[in-house]
């Protein structure tokens, strides 16, 4: 007689999850790490013109940005429909832009002050007399790099 018995198919063994926990951790931390929150809240329409010729921006930590347009609609009661200037997260005057540059401007390294840009995000159906008045203050403030946003489209259409 045979000492050894078959027992049949053995099933594939299970997996061992104890490490599972340290996984999910390690990503959660890695992904709010490096996740870059939105900076600026909009308070103005923004319908960005098209372009044909258009180049992505390098380095956007080098570069302030600056919108124009209409206040969106729950902001029209307080400020009209004018097209207005917002500087981070509030409306500002003209005038105050030469302190939004210097203020932009100490925030930097020393080495990175001589290539900050300014961006100008202007809504499509903003009157240049804003932009040229905003354009001057740049100007008094010697933040010549202006660079304009715009929605890149294909030539082919």
């Amino acid at each position: 007689m045979s000492r050894f018995k078959k027992k049949g198919k053995k099933g594939v063994g299970s997996i061992n999850t104890a490490s599972l926990p340290d996984i999910v951790f390690m990503l959660l931390f890695f992904f709010m790490t490096t996740t870059v929150m939105k900076e600026v809240d909009l308070k103005v329409a923004m319908h960005l013109p098209d372009a044909t010729e258009a180049k992505k921006l390098e380095k956007k930590d080098l570069v302030s940005f600056i919108y124009i347009g209409k206040p969106l609609s729950q902001f029209q009661k307080l400020y009209g429909t004018e097209p207005k200037i917002q500087l981070n997260d509030q409306f500002k005057e003209v005038r105050d832009i030469q302190d939004f540059i210097a203020q932009e401007r100490d925030a930097m390294n020393e080495a990175d002050q001589a290539k900050m840009s300014v961006s100008l995000k202007i809504d499509e159906n903003t009157k240049m007399g804003v932009v040229n008045d905003v354009k001057q203050a740049l100007r008094r403030a010697q933040a010549l790099k202006i660079n304009y946003s715009s929605v890149k489209v294909d030539k082919m259409k």
